[in-house]
């Protein structure tokens, strides 16, 4: 599965000259943390959030149990200091990633740079959407039946062009059960290399049988 397909498509978003309390608005109406900021031709250029705002206010003295955001656009004074649109403080050093990128690399994404959401966008760095941790989890939230039917169709036909009726699957909470005999080693190595990076999959426990060990082959070892 793809980050194109638990993606939110036509994400709520701002621009530059967007003025503060208007993002603080949107932010705290749809309850986001962060919003996309994109130029005319829709392309990203940074991505405002309550991290933002926090570093603005920093230092700054604030009414106890007022909210950061409510504060920014409430009735009070509080508001960043010096600043008024978003391109003021914006973060324009944005992680992105690709529509096209594996919902485990998402995953490795948002751990390894500890962020909450990721900006999807194209070749062109046009923004076409944009993946959060939300949506990775639910991803890995996949009934084993589902499971089951990606790896044989996806997998097994689609992408090995092999019979299914080779090879026997099964899924239990998510662990993935191959059994079967195929003609060479590659092709039971590639099954149980394509199953475990499904979304959803916990491990998967190979029982397959292969009649060629093609690799002894290629380094010119002999049969036994």
């Amino acid at each position: 599965m793809k980050v194109r397909d638990i993606m939110t498509t036509d994400p709520f978003r701002v621009t530059g000259d967007t003025r503060l309390r208007e993002a603080a608005r949107l932010m705290v109406r749809h309850r986001v943390s962060g919003l996309p900021v994109v130029d005319e031709a829709g392309k990203l250029v940074g991505i405002v959030s309550e991290g933002d705002f926090i570093r603005r206010e920093a230092g700054r003295d604030r009414p106890q149990g007022v909210s950061l955001l409510d504060a920014v656009f409430g009735e009070g004074e509080l508001q960043p200091a010096g600043a008024e649109t978003v391109a003021e403080v914006m973060t324009r050093s944005v992680v992105t990633i690709t529509p096209e990128a594996t919902i485990g690399e998402a995953a490795r994404v948002m751990g390894r740079r500890n962020v909450k959401r990721l900006p999807v966008v194209d070749l062109e760095g046009e923004l076409v959407g944009i993946v959060s941790r939300a949506d990775v989890v639910g991803a890995f939230t996949k009934p084993d039946d589902v499971i089951e039917d990606e790896v044989r169709e996806d997998v097994i036909r689609r992408l090995l062009f092999l019979d299914p009726d080779l090879v026997q699957v099964s899924v239990v909470d998510g662990v993935v059960t191959l059994e079967g005999e195929l003609e060479n080693r590659t092709e039971a190595h590639l099954l149980e290399e394509l199953a475990r990076r499904i979304a959803g999959v916990v491990r998967v426990e190979s029982r397959l049988r292969y009649k060629i060990d093609d690799r002894k082959l290629e380094r010119g070892y002999p049969l036994p």
